[in-house]
């Protein structure tokens, strides 16, 4: 009896594993046979996980900023290991979230509502000597008489990383289906905490203009993401079929990336957008 329910765990074992090979063999083919639509999507990939990334890079460093200078590194290097943790973990539940219909118009839903707080934020910016009240957080409260405030603060910066985590693994699945770029997706959103975001930031310090194309991207991707609940109840209507053909994600996908890379070299070449540092 043992022996008929190990061989059973052991074909289940089998079939999973096949199932899972077979769908990465399929996305990898799906992405070989259209790699120009691939790399596309990876770019849109890097501007959306870069900006998630400078956000959430720039809430953990307010975070720490009331430690000693000493322990702010110390507890940014907590944070940036959690959040490579986090993001592991996360991409492992990529393939469950990815059968999820409804991820698609909540997580452009999501990207809609980045661009109504940057656009929020650029009508009431933000003082500079605005921080986050940590003593206001229910966690920090609990935590900061048992560990102090040093350890209590590296507590509330792990939990911030789970929540990103969160973000980053829901953009990229809902952004796409074929779990070998989602993978990447959040493979570029563990670099992005590290390097991507600087280069990100110092690219759009030079270059003013670049905020505005990187949300008008983010804003044309959440209405894509936003349609497919139409897609999803009407899948026969012509519009539906538009909305998941291939002609449709070739050419946003080349249209996002030209929104943002165009006025680059425009800027180059002929100095029109300007450039002006901050």
């Amino acid at each position: 009896m043992y022996y008929l329910h190990h061989d059973s765990g052991q074909i289940n074992s089998v079939n999973f594993t096949a199932t899972y090979n077979s769908i990465m063999l399929e996305n990898l083919q799906s992405i070989l046979q259209d790699p120009i639509t691939s790399l596309t999507i990876i770019g849109n990939l890097i501007i959306i996980e870069s900006l998630l990334s400078v956000d959430n890079a720039a809430v953990l460093a307010t975070m720490v900023m009331d430690l000693p200078e000493r322990e702010r590194e110390k507890a940014l290097k907590y944070g940036i290991w959690g959040a490579y943790f986090f993001r592991g973990l996360a991409m492992l539940f990529a393939a469950f979230l990815i059968k999820i219909w409804w991820l698609k118009p909540l997580g452009g839903l999501y990207l809609l509502f980045l661009v109504f707080d940057w656009i929020k934020g650029k009508k009431t910016p933000k003082k500079e000597d605005d921080l986050i009240d940590k003593n206001s957080n229910w966690l920090y409260k609990n935590t900061v008489g048992y560990f102090g405030q040093f350890w209590a603060t590296v507590i509330l910066v792990e939990m911030m990383d789970m929540a990103f985590s969160i973000d980053n693994v829901f953009a990229a699945v809902a952004f796409t289906p074929n779990l070998v770029l989602v993978c990447i997706g959040v493979f570029i959103g563990i670099l992005a905490m590290r390097f991507i975001a600087q280069w990100f930031v110092k690219l759009m310090d030079t270059y003013r203009f670049l905020e505005t194309s990187a949300f008008l991207v983010i804003a044309i991707l959440g209405i894509k993401l936003t349609l497919s609940v139409f897609e999803h109840f009407y899948p026969t209507h012509a519009f539906s079929k538009f909305l998941g053909s291939h002609a449709a994600d070739s050419g946003i996908s080349l249209l996002t990336v030209s929104i943002f890379f165009v006025p680059i070299i425009t800027s180059i070449l002929f100095n029109f957008p300007k450039k002006q540092k901050r």
